[in-house]
């Protein structure tokens, strides 16, 4: 019988932990200072290994590939629940909706509003992309938490599940921790620093637009960062083709990349080094959506 994988996704798999133990371990003793660093590219790479894992590779049974990334490197966030929230947010039909898209950092305006002016500031401040490395882990974590709590105690029993897996998903984690020299507080410290990096990714992927086409990005980098997000900076590319896995992506977009172009109505960036350039300093975009004028009885958009 043929066993069919993405052997490419495996080996990184292997080698994104094999990292992550050298950096923990041997590296912290010889050179903490180049070991905590190397500790946050892991949990970067692996939180970016756990979003392939959750459109279906490297194996084609779904419980297989999750066993791969299930321990919690960074911590914080249920794999469960990251899988099931991601795919929720690839509905494009739904992108940036303040209600129905999980992922999404848009507000409606009348939310917005009734925030006291002090909330209003920071989130305006999380909409910079300095604020977004510096607080946004703070900010999204907040949020997420407080939602799945809410959903727990309302009953779902999903979410519930999703928690009650991310214990053992923590056990070995937490084991390591405590056996291995790295402190304590410097492995915390590391995956806040992981999450800072993952928002670069995720500051401008999507942006307010009337059509689902061109709510989605295309950040033209071939740099470290699009290897540590495994291009999914061709982000046009991966919801088109959202199956497809991170290696396949550049050549996807080579075939014709004015037709993503074309897609996304030129949502275009040439690479990460503009954004910093554009919106270290300065907002991207608005916290309550701009686009959130038609609603129904609850607030939501009537179309």
């Amino acid at each position: 019988m043929t066993i069919r994988f993405d052997w490419r996704t495996l080996a990184l798999i292997a080698g994104c932990h094999a990292l992550w133990a050298l950096s923990g371990t041997a590296l912290w003793l010889a050179a903490p200072w180049l070991a905590w660093p190397l500790l946050t590219i892991s949990m970067v790479l692996h939180s970016s290994l756990q979003h392939e894992v959750a459109h279906g590779h490297p194996f084609k049974n779904r419980i297989a590939s999750a066993a791969l990334v299930l321990p919690a490197l960074g911590l914080w966030i249920p794999f469960l629940r990251f899988r099931d929230l991601h795919l929720a947010h690839h509905r494009d039909s739904r992108l940036t909706d303040p209600y129905d898209d999980p992922e999404t950092n848009y507000l409606d305006p009348a939310a917005y509003r009734r925030l006291p002016r002090p909330v209003r500031r920071i989130l305006d401040f999380n909409n910079t992309l300095l604020g977004r490395m510096a607080i946004g882990p703070a900010i999204g974590l907040a949020h997420f938490i407080r939602k799945d709590a809410l959903a727990v105690a309302a009953g779902d029993r999903r979410a519930a599940l999703g928690w009650l897996l991310h214990l053992p998903a923590l056990a070995p984690v937490a084991a390591f921790v405590l056996a291995a020299p790295v402190p304590a507080a410097a492995y915390v410290a590391a995956t806040y620093a992981a999450l800072s990096i993952l928002k670069i990714r995720t500051f401008l992927e999507h942006r307010a637009h009337e059509t689902p086409g061109g709510r989605t990005a295309l950040i033209e980098d071939r740099g470290p960062l699009a290897f540590l997000f495994l291009n999914n900076n061709l982000h046009i590319v991966h919801h088109t083709h959202p199956t497809a896995p991170w290696h396949r992506l550049p050549a996807l977009h080579a075939e014709d990349p004015e037709s993503y172009l074309a897609r996304n109505h030129g949502y275009r960036y040439g690479g990460y080094a503009e954004i910093f350039r554009r919106h270290f300093l300065k907002a991207k975009d608005p916290v309550p959506h701009p686009l959130w004028s038609r609603r129904d009885g609850r607030g939501k958009t009537s179309a």
